[in-house]
């Protein structure tokens, strides 16, 4: 028998239509929610700076105390339960989506060091086997000088993973996602 290869199989244009069309979430945390609300636009662009249109942004994140709303977090029964702690949106025709949320907490690493108020981002989109994970900080967060995950990115390319605010408008937050080329985003391997 003869075995023959067949092409790998990615993301394509489906997973876009059967994952957002009735199931995007973009209110991370209620108005219910303790914390200081957030407002984060997230841009998706190729190598050569071109908005993707047709990605889809997931994202976890912790209630205002670092807690997690799921199973696997010890402190699960202390989570705010304003705070559902995930959202999922597809990227418009500009490779943008916006959630609506809070600043979450600082959460403890492996070692028990507390890691810098993040967002975990996982990317999705045509060309990519499986989702891109990266993590938005907030720029100026004195917590980012002290965190044990972001202190293992070279400091070089911190930057990407640094989401802005807009002195004009407070609590609106914006986060570049660069999937590849010239100020490439930080992905994780996990």
């Amino acid at each position: 028998m003869d075995l023959i290869p067949t092409a790998s199989q990615t993301v394509g244009p489906f997973f876009h239509l059967g994952c957002t069309t009735n199931h995007s979430i973009s209110c991370i945390a209620s108005p219910t929610a303790s914390g200081e609300r957030v407002r984060l636009t997230c841009r998706v662009l190729d190598g050569v700076g071109v908005a993707v249109d047709d990605a889809m942004i997931e994202i976890w994140q912790a209630d205002s105390d670092g807690n997690y709303s799921h199973p696997a977090d010890p402190r699960v029964q202390k989570c705010d339960p304003g705070c559902g702690g995930f959202g999922r949106l597809p990227t418009d025709l500009n490779g943008m989506c916006v959630f609506e949320t809070i600043r979450p907490g600082r959460v403890p690493a492996a070692d028990g060091r507390l890691q810098a108020p993040h967002l975990n981002v996982c990317v999705f989109g045509r060309g990519i086997m499986k989702g891109l994970q990266t993590r938005a900080y907030f720029a100026g967060d004195q917590a980012n000088d002290e965190c044990p995950i972001l202190a293992l990115v070279p400091e070089e390319r911190r930057a990407t993973l640094m989401a802005r605010s807009d002195p004009g408008k407070p609590g609106d937050w914006y986060f570049d996602v660069r999937l590849c080329g010239q100020g490439e985003t930080v992905f994780f391997d996990i």
